[in-house]
Formats: C-alpha cells, sequence, structure tokens
C-alpha cells in the first residue's frame, strides 16, 4: 500500500494533537514554532484556562476563524467563520468537605502525622500535596463529610485530641447530565460525542478570537474534562504576559516602565514555575489572580507591552532554581517571611523587607504666602479664606483682624458678584443700603443674587416649614422663608440668631457662608496624587490621567494632618505618592493642599490600601468566624504572634462553646480583610460585652514577595528593575533564557 505524503502528515498531526491534549508538558513542537495546520505560534507557549464547566459559548473572530473536530482523526468543520455557538454538556456538581489539620514539608513526616491520627479517630485520613504549589508541602486531611455543618461538628472532636489548627476545604463531586454537546455553525446544528475535541485557529496571524467580550492572541480548544467542558486559550508566553502585566499592576495608576519591567519578570517566572498547575483539567494556569490575573488583549497597554518586550526571557533564579516568584498589591510598609503567611518551609529569597528605599528623591517647593488662623464661632476658617482669596473672590488681605471687622452692603455685593463669576453666573445690579450688612440684609441679598425666589416660594408649599417659621417670629416677615430656607440648605448654621435680625456681619463670617454657597455650585477643589517636581511644574496623577500644572510663586501651601488639623507652610517636602488637592485659577495651581500623611518615605504610600479601617459588629463577625470554627457566639480576637512585618501570624478566637486558633493567611479569610497587618481596637456595651470591633490595618494582598505599589514607588524614584527585584527578592540573579 502506497502512503502519500498528506496522509503522512495527517499521522504525525494526530499524534501530535494526541500527546498535546493528553500529555503532560507544554507545547513544543520543532525548534522554534509550534504548528497548527499552517498557523505557528512561538514558543514557549502557556496553556490558559479561561473556563470551567461552561454551558452555553460563544467564540468569535475578528477577520475568520477555522474550527476543527479532533476524534481519533481530525476534521475541518468550519472555515473562515466568523461566530460559532456551542452548548456544552454541563457537569452537576456537588460539594463535599474536608478538613485539614496538618502540613509539613517533608511527605514522610506528614504520613506519620496521618497514621497517627487515624488511629486515634477510625476515620478517613489522607495526605495530599499542595496543589496551589505556593510551597511544596504536604498536608494531612481528614474527610469526607457531606456538609460544612458535620466537618464543624468533627472539629469539635479534634479539639478535644488538642488539635486547634484545622481548616475546611470545600470539594467538588461531580455528577453528569445527560445532555449532548452540540454545536451551531453557519445555521447548521452538530452534534459532538463527549471526546469530540474542538480548535479554534484564526484564519490569519492578523485575526483574533474572543470569549467573553475579551479578546485573545494565539488559539482556543474546547474540551470535556472531569469537571465539565473547559476552554483553554494556547498561546507565546509573551504575549500571555501583555495581558498579564497591565491587568496586575495598571499603567495608568502606576505609570512607571520600569516597574512594569519588574512586574514582567516576575510574572514570567511565576508562570513557569507554576505550569502544568492544573494538568488534570488540561491548561496550566487559569487567569483569575488565584493564578495570574489575564484579560488577554484588551488589558494591553504600550507601557506595559515596552516591559514585556524589553525583559523578553528574562527568569529569576535563586542558586540555580526558579523561584516562586510572589507578589502583593500594597505590603503596607514591609512585606513578610513567606513561612509566616503560607505556613510551609522557609525560603531563603522570600524575607521580610522594609519597603523604602534609600536613594528616595526629595522635592521642595517654597512660597511666601502663608495665613495666620481666622476664627468665626471658634472653628479655624483660614483655609477656606485662602481658597477664595486664589479664586479672586475675596482681596488678597491676611491679617486676622480684618475678618473679625464688620462688612458693609457695598463690599458685600462686589465680592457676590466675583463669586457668580468664579461659577458661570452673570453679576447682578443691587440696590443697598449704605453701612454695615445686617443678617437679615444678607438673607435677602444672597436670596436676590443667586435667583433662590422659587425655591423659597416651594419651601412655603411644604407642610414642614410652619414648624420652622414659628421659630423665626422676631424677624421680618417678609424674610422669614428666606432665613428658613437658607438654614435648611445648610448656608447658615441652625444655631443663627433667628431674633437678631440686625446684627452684623463680620468679614470673616460672610466668607464662611460665601465659600458654603460656591460648594452647593461646584468642586472647588482637584484631587489627585503628586508624582514629581519639575523646576516649578508639578505632575499629578488623577484617576487614568496625569496633569501638570504650573505652581504660582506666591501660592499658598497647606500641609493636612487629619480633617481640620492643617497648618499653612512655607515650604512643602514631597518624596512622591502624596494626596493633594490644589486650587486652579488663570492656568496656575494658586493653593496646594498636602493630604496626610505628608511625609513618609514608604514606597507603596500612594496606595489607596496603604492604610485602612475596618469596623464590623460582634454579631457579624461571630457569624462569619462560625462558617470555619464551632465557637458558639465570638467572645474576643486576640493576635498571639506577629511576624517580623507586625502581621498578626497567630490569631486566638475565644468563643463560648470552644476557643481556635487561626495561623497565616487564613487570619484574613476568616475576618473578611485586606492584610493580617492589622491591630484591634473595640467599643464595648453597658454590660461589658464587645458590640464592635474596628480594624485599622496597612496592605492588601498576601503580603509576600514583591510590593507592586512599592516597585512603582522605587522606579518612580530612579530605581531599575532588576534593582527592585533584588531588592524584594532577596539573593536572586536575572538571567536572560531565550
Amino acid at each position: 500500500m502506497f502512503i502519500t505524503p498528506k496522509k503522512i502528515y495527517k499521522f504525525f498531526i494526530i499524534i501530535f494533537l494526541f500527546l498535546f491534549i493528553f500529555g503532560g508538558q507544554p507545547i513544543e513542537f520543532g525548534k522554534d514554532n509550534f504548528f497548527f495546520h499552517g498557523y505557528s505560534i512561538e514558543k514557549p507557549v502557556i496553556r490558559i484556562g479561561l473556563g470551567v464547566n461552561l454551558s452555553d459559548i460563544k467564540i468569535s473572530s475578528s477577520s475568520g476563524m477555522n474550527v476543527y473536530e479532533i476524534k481519533t482523526n481530525y476534521k475541518c468543520i468550519a472555515e473562515d467563520v466568523s461566530e460559532v455557538y456551542m452548548r456544552g454538556r454541563k457537569e452537576k456538581l456537588t460539594e463535599k468537605f474536608v478538613i485539614q489539620v496538618a502540613q509539613d514539608n517533608d511527605r514522610e513526616k506528614a504520613e506519620l502525622i496521618a497514621q497517627d491520627l487515624r488511629s486515634k479517630i477510625g476515620q478517613k485520613v489522607y495526605v495530599e500535596e499542595n496543589k496551589e504549589k505556593i510551597i511544596e508541602t504536604y498536608t494531612v486531611i481528614v474527610g469526607d463529610f457531606m456538609t460544612r455543618g458535620d466537618a464543624l461538628q468533627f472539629i469539635k472532636k479534634l479539639n478535644e485530641l488538642g488539635i486547634k489548627d484545622t481548616w475546611i476545604l470545600q470539594e467538588e463531586i461531580t455528577e453528569g447530565e445527560s445532555r449532548p454537546l452540540w454545536i451551531l455553525v453557519n445555521d447548521e446544528l452538530k452534534s459532538l460525542s463527549d471526546e469530540t475535541v474542538l480548535y479554534f485557529i484564526p484564519s490569519n496571524h492578523q485575526s483574533y478570537l474572543s470569549f467573553n467580550q475579551r479578546d485573545y492572541r494565539g488559539i482556543f480548544v474546547l474540551k470535556a474534562t472531569s469537571q465539565g467542558i473547559v476552554l483553554i486559550n494556547i498561546l507565546n508566553l509573551e504575549d500571555y504576559l501583555k495581558g498579564v502585566v497591565p491587568s496586575e499592576l495598571s499603567p495608568y495608576t502606576f505609570n512607571e516602565l520600569e516597574a512594569h519591567k519588574a512586574q514582567a519578570v516576575a510574572a514570567r517566572t511565576y508562570a513557569i514555575k507554576n505550569l502544568n498547575q492544573y494538568e488534570d483539567l488540561g491548561f496550566d494556569l487559569i487567569d483569575t489572580p488565584k493564578s495570574q490575573f489575564y484579560q488577554g488583549m484588551n488589558a494591553e497597554h504600550p507601557l506595559s507591552n515596552m516591559a514585556v518586550e524589553q525583559t523578553k526571557g528574562e527568569l529569576a533564579f535563586y542558586k540555580g532554581k526558579l523561584i516562586n516568584a510572589l507578589y502583593t498589591s500594597t505590603c503596607g510598609g514591609q512585606t513578610e517571611n513567606v513561612e509566616e503567611v503560607f505556613q510551609g518551609p522557609a525560603l531563603p529569597y522570600l524575607r521580610s523587607t522594609e519597603c523604602i528605599y534609600e536613594k528616595q528623591k526629595e522635592w521642595i517647593l517654597t512660597s511666601q504666602n502663608t495665613l495666620l488662623p481666622v476664627y468665626v464661632n471658634e472653628q479655624n476658617i483660614s483655609l477656606k479664606i485662602a481658597a477664595l482669596m486664589s479664586l479672586k473672590i475675596i482681596p488678597q488681605e491676611k491679617d486676622p483682624l480684618f475678618y473679625r471687622e464688620k462688612i458693609s452692603s457695598q463690599e458685600a455685593v462686589v465680592l457676590i458678584n466675583n463669586a457668580l463669576l468664579a461659577i458661570g453666573k452673570t453679576p447682578v445690579e443691587i440696590s443697598v443700603p449704605s453701612g454695615s450688612l445686617s443678617l437679615v440684609n444678607l438673607t435677602n441679598l444672597l436670596i436676590h443674587a443667586f435667583g433662590w425666589q422659587e425655591r423659597v416660594e416651594n419651601l412655603l408649599l411644604q407642610s414642614e416649614t410652619q414648624f420652622i417659621l414659628k421659630d423665626l417670629e422676631g424677624w421680618p416677615e417678609d424674610s422669614r422663608a428666606s432665613l428658613a430656607y437658607l438654614i435648611k440648605s445648610g448656608i447658615f448654621p441652625s444655631s443663627v440668631e433667628k431674633n437678631m435680625p440686625n446684627r452684623q456681619i463680620s468679614r470673616g463670617e460672610f466668607a464662611l457662608y460665601l465659600w458654603k454657597i460656591l460648594l452647593n455650585y461646584k468642586e472647588l477643589f482637584h484631587e489627585g496624587v503628586f508624582m514629581e517636581l519639575d523646576k516649578n511644574t508639578i505632575h499629578v496623577n488623577k484617576g487614568e490621567d496625569t496633569f501638570s500644572l504650573m505652581v504660582n510663586p506666591n501660592a499658598f501651601f497647606i500641609k493636612n494632618f487629619h480633617d481640620e488639623n492643617y497648618s499653612f507652610t512655607s515650604k512643602l517636602l514631597l518624596l512622591g505618592g502624596e494626596k493633594v488637592r490644589w486650587i486652579e485659577k488663570d492656568n496656575e495651581v494658586k493653593l496646594l493642599e498636602v493630604l496626610y500623611p505628608a511625609y513618609t518615605n514608604i514606597m507603596d504610600r500612594s496606595s489607596s490600601y496603604h492604610s485602612w479601617q475596618f469596623k464590623i459588629s460582634r454579631e457579624k463577625l461571630s457569624n462569619r468566624i462560625k462558617q470555619y470554627y464551632p465557637i458558639g457566639e465570638l467572645v474576643d480576637i486576640v493576635p498571639q504572634k506577629r511576624g517580623v512585618s507586625n502581621r498578626v501570624t497567630e490569631l486566638l478566637i475565644y468563643g463560648t462553646d470552644s476557643n481556635a486558633v487561626v495561623k497565616g493567611l487564613r487570619i484574613s479569610r476568616v475576618l473578611g480583610l485586606k492584610e493580617t497587618l492589622f491591630v484591634i481596637d473595640r467599643e464595648y456595651e453597658d454590660s461589658g460585652q464587645v458590640a464592635k470591633f474596628i480594624f485599622d490595618g496597612k496592605g492588601w494582598g498576601h503580603g509576600v514577595g514583591l510590593c507592586q505599589v512599592g516597585a512603582f514607588g522605587m522606579a518612580r524614584s530612579g530605581a531599575g528593575y532588576k534593582e527592585i527585584l533584588k531588592k524584594y527578592y532577596h539573593g536572586i540573579k536575572i538571567s536572560k533564557n531565550y
């Protein structure tokens, strides 16, 4: 029998596909590329799970795709189509529960623990390798239990044996539904067998595939597994990183190239280190932060793409072995030793690191335009006075005595017209009596100048207004409704002298009322994060945008430490990352306020999660904890141990029925917190029982390895990506491997 070259080619394609789908190694075909029917993917190649146990699936292409059905042979079932619809056989998943009771990085020791426990409890006990591969450990598992309640009840028995460090794990049991897999192509419905594997191949290299409103490079594979239909994106590792790096570190908020290069090397190292993590389902990693956050082409950005390209093939090693390049969003000032968070062996490259940079840049702004405190009703309103000066609404007068003096009616009209111009309204012509401005005249003046007559009339139609008017009997009748409106709208305080209509108004009081009116019309302050200073120009991030702003040489500078606790200064020392507010006028910054904390050299200070507070009632926290431990009702929680970074590494939970010990990363999961770097305060009921827990914390994430916002801070201060990586990963070497 004569075998044609075409048959030989088909034979090798079938053999290769079988090895790829059922084998355990990432795709590599030939020396350079992975080929499928004329479509090539440059190696190294990675397989990313985009969905598990799918049912209704829609895959589309930007400019055509071919669909291949792979069984014992392969055939093209759709050519150059734009969309394909599928209904997968969705598996019915029920759940079971097991209890983790111990773990060790030595399997033999873990087996001895399991053997000893098995003899004491008469229950199924086994050893399982850590699936997430954060650290190579072996866990001792007790189970199975059909409900969480059954597992919680058995924990009581374990507690009696002195086993306090327990953790409930939920696992899924698959029960198949009798529903076929079918595909709709060009209005033709085709039924497929369970063994079918589908390949979706772009018609050309310029085309891309789409799923769930996201676009992806490479190809798709759809196949049946023990957990239902899965969709896999197969693509070049560097293309994968272009969708990971901007998803993990926003190029809009954290727009420093060297930080993104550090993130690229870390993400590349993590990906290769953790290949085959989901081999039982046919892929390497998933697209969520549980592996690495991957959003395909939609997330790509020129900055992060450049970072990936400029570090192509670079990996981090410790003594010749790939590191597990863990990273965290915001470390709160210091990272933690890995064993304190993930409860495994110590790793020499994942050690606690203070998130500071010795080569920190500093910028100084100076101005002689300061202001002494101005008080109205015991309230310091100097910041508001400075803002009104900056907006050219009130004159540049800095003497506090000036604001204690009475304001004249004519002066008030001038300032009101300045305010109207500032909010885009037309100035008014008002005839006012000469002399000082009384409270009743101010009331009528404001209503007339800002055109609020209709609002006052509407207020009179409301039934509750009559009760307000009864308190104003000392006022002229034709001004009572106007005063009621100004009180109800918050412009006048409720404590205003309702029986003193002729009381004269000071300049400071008038300025305060004018300030409140302006806030009803527009945001006077802009807010953002200070990035750097270039001569007399500041660069500020606001959301996804960066602004360059000229600072007036005589601008007001203010340090705001908390709410009303602020002070004017002639010099601002800035490190970058400070939250700032500013007022602009005539294309210049006329007032710049630095918000607390004004001065710190912590690299992740620009993160909104650098400091946080979380309040929760004892009842709500009790209900949460009872999902993990059978404690009865919560009495109190007390940290027992802290790590080098001051993170809580062991927590004792007191309950009415029993106590529980929680360690490592589980602490934040059980309590529902962003991090384990926190202190606890309490509010008490009259009975002495805790009513509410208050957690003041820092950071977001697990706190181990590279601090992403800290990397940005270092990059902004001039550090290169290798310097950043070597700071957070101790003793590593970075080498180019392809």
